[in-house]
């Protein structure tokens, strides 16, 4: 089983992952404008820059969440607003739904 989901939109690639810290599935795009960086791993992937998720408590109902994925693991940074934050978790493995 793989750690990240696949698609492409419009053209665009993108990769997704499911968060331990909040429960979501968090996507980046990995073409087209202002991409993430990723080392091709399913298994151990690596992701830059920081993927920060609802910034500034948008939706208030959803917590902020702030990491780095780095070698198939989650660093969730200390302005997560969940119980992650600060914490550093392997990546779940993505269930197909």
């Amino acid at each position: 089983m793989s750690k990240l989901w696949q698609s492409t939109e419009n053209g665009e690639r993108f990769i997704a992952f499911h968060c331990a810290g909040c429960g979501h599935g968090h996507r980046v795009r990995l073409t087209g404008k202002d991409p993430w960086e990723w080392n091709g791993s399913l298994d151990k992937p690596t992701i830059r820059p920081s993927i920060f998720v609802n910034k500034g408590r948008v939706c208030p109902d959803v917590p902020a969440c702030h990491s780095l994925v780095t070698d198939g693991k989650i660093n969730f940074l200390a302005d997560c607003s969940h119980a992650l934050a600060g914490k550093v978790v392997d990546l779940p493995d993505w269930e197909d739904s």
